[in-house]
């Protein structure tokens, strides 16, 4: 599959005003973690949400218009914010901030679920295909449910192996460890696009 032209020229947009360069050796495609691999098999295929109903109900009134400019279908944004919204608190000893994932999303793919970038990674945040064929799943990668929940547990290991130091796991989580770019432009993005 081809990245729409929009995607790749907003990216390549990105890339430039940033500075990026990312070096061969720390690049998104090279990070084949055998723990990560344990923790997302055990997840895979696991359904339920820890959301406490009232939350959510605030989460998407407060969320849905934000997407607007970005998913362009009511039934699009509502599949996205729930998924982030289950997948960022499913595990209660380390939950992410859900509109912080967003920010993510929002830098990785632009909410373009069919994005791949240079280095093959796909979907709304941008999982490695690897991960699905080291783990015997089908590649559903353009899926948001699959997507989200890979990408969500592969923040939390990089929380963990960082011990919760944010703008280290997202350096991970991109292949630029030692870079502060990339955490500085999802930080950006949280702050002033998607705080809840």
């Amino acid at each position: 599959m081809r990245r729409p032209l929009r995607a790749t020229l907003v990216c390549a947009f990105i890339a430039l005003a940033a500075g990026w360069v990312v070096p061969r050796a720390a690049r998104a495609d090279q990070q084949r973690d055998p723990e990560l691999k344990a923790l997302l098999q055990k997840i895979i295929g696991r359904s339920d949400c820890f959301a406490d109903k009232f939350d959510s109900v605030v989460w998407y009134k407060t969320m849905e218009p934000r997407l607007t400019r970005l998913v362009p279908t009511h039934e699009a944004r509502m599949e996205i914010l729930d998924h982030v919204y289950c997948e960022a608190k499913r595990d209660p000893s380390l939950q992410l901030p859900p509109d912080l994932v967003l920010a993510l999303i929002e830098v990785e793919s632009r909410f373009d679920r069919w994005a791949v970038s240079p280095a093959g990674a796909v979907g709304l945040m941008q999982v490695m295909p690897f991960w699905p064929r080291q783990l015997g799943v089908q590649n559903q990668l353009v899926q948001v449910e699959p997507n989200i929940r890979m990408g969500c547990e592969i923040l939390r290991y990089y929380l963990r192996v960082e011990n919760r130091n944010w703008s280290r796991a997202l350096a991970r989580y991109n292949g630029s460890v030692g870079r502060n770019t990339y955490p500085a432009l999802v930080m950006q993005r949280w702050q002033r696009a998607w705080r809840f």
